[in-house]
């Protein structure tokens, strides 16, 4: 006698006295509601897993990395019966201060066309408001794969903030001189002590124009997303607890696990190890004069020595 685990769908029909016709309409009645309930204990465990702040897109996304034929509609459907979807977000506020005297830089982040990483880093400040006090968060993301390079918190937005987020993203990356720093023309960034810094780096700071938080849409969308998926989620104790959670959402969550719609919904650290490295381990950036050609060929100058 064969194994147990080898015996045939019409051996099995016969030791129970049931046509193969009746177990199979039996099976189609009740397998599907099976495999429901474990898609919809599954995208509980996303969304749980996520903090409810995974939309159905990416859950639609990561339960298809994981084997499941699905769609969107399906997913969203289930998500709304199980009151599962995503908490809405709340409106941008503009914190900047750029009234100085202090150099305000060219924004040469927009004439880039990045290639790789290290070569356009993003820069931002924010509040964060505790029981009795406000704290002020800054960071700087990599511009290509949306990475938290650096970032420091603080009580207040002297220049001493910024510049320790600057001095982690420096330790941590060791970039290539040419890097481009972009940020907004606030106070702190076109100090002194912070260009010199970059200076010493070979980094080549940049700013957006006045007014106008979009020209650093990349980490004014971290910030919304920070603020929708960590700091509104929950309530800090003290600033000590705000720090602990804060290192766990930026550096284990963040970079390492949560999903990207930029990145073709994988996360910072999976996208950066996914590119293709050159011979000198690092992919060039290339940054496009098409209004100013004229001005920027490099062979405008022998010509016209020639014509003399």
């Amino acid at each position: 006698m064969q194994p147990a685990t080898h015996l045939s769908i019409e051996f099995m029909c016969h030791l129970g006295q049931v046509s193969r016709a009746g177990f199979y309409r039996r099976w189609r009645e009740h397998q599907p509601q099976v495999e429901e309930t474990e898609l919809r204990s599954e995208i509980q465990r996303i969304v749980v897993e996520h903090r409810r702040n995974y939309g159905y897109r990416r859950v639609t996304r990561q339960l298809r990395d994981q084997g499941w034929a699905v769609n969107h509609k399906r997913v969203a459907r289930i998500m709304a019966e199980d009151n599962l979807l995503a908490i809405g977000r709340r409106r941008f506020v503009l914190t900047t201060d750029s009234r100085h005297d202090l150099r305000v830089y060219a924004n040469l982040a927009a004439r880039m066309e990045l290639s790789g990483i290290d070569q356009l880093w993003v820069a931002d400040l924010t509040y964060i408001r505790l029981r009795q006090q406000f704290v002020y968060l800054a960071v700087i993301l990599d511009a290509f794969s949306r990475r938290v390079v650096g970032w420091a918190l603080g009580d207040s937005l002297q220049v001493e903030l910024p510049l320790a987020a600057l001095r982690q993203a420096i330790q941590s990356r060791c970039p290539a001189p040419g890097l481009v720093h972009h940020s907004d023309r606030g106070l702190q960034y076109a100090s002194r002590q912070y260009v010199a810094l970059l200076t010493q780096h070979g980094i080549w700071p940049s700013m957006s124009a006045a007014g106008n938080p979009y020209d650093n849409a990349k980490c004014e969308s971290f910030m919304k997303t920070l603020k929708q998926e960590e700091i509104r989620s929950r309530y800090y104790r003290d600033h000590a607890d705000l720090e602990a959670h804060l290192t766990e959402f930026l550096e284990q969550y963040y970079n390492r696990r949560r999903l990207h719609s930029a990145l073709n919904y994988r996360s910072p650290q999976q996208f950066e190890s996914s590119l293709p490295l050159t011979s000198a381990g690092l992919a060039v950036a290339t940054m496009s004069f098409s209004r100013h050609e004229e001005i920027y060929r490099p062979d405008v100058g022998k010509v016209k020595e020639e014509r003399r």
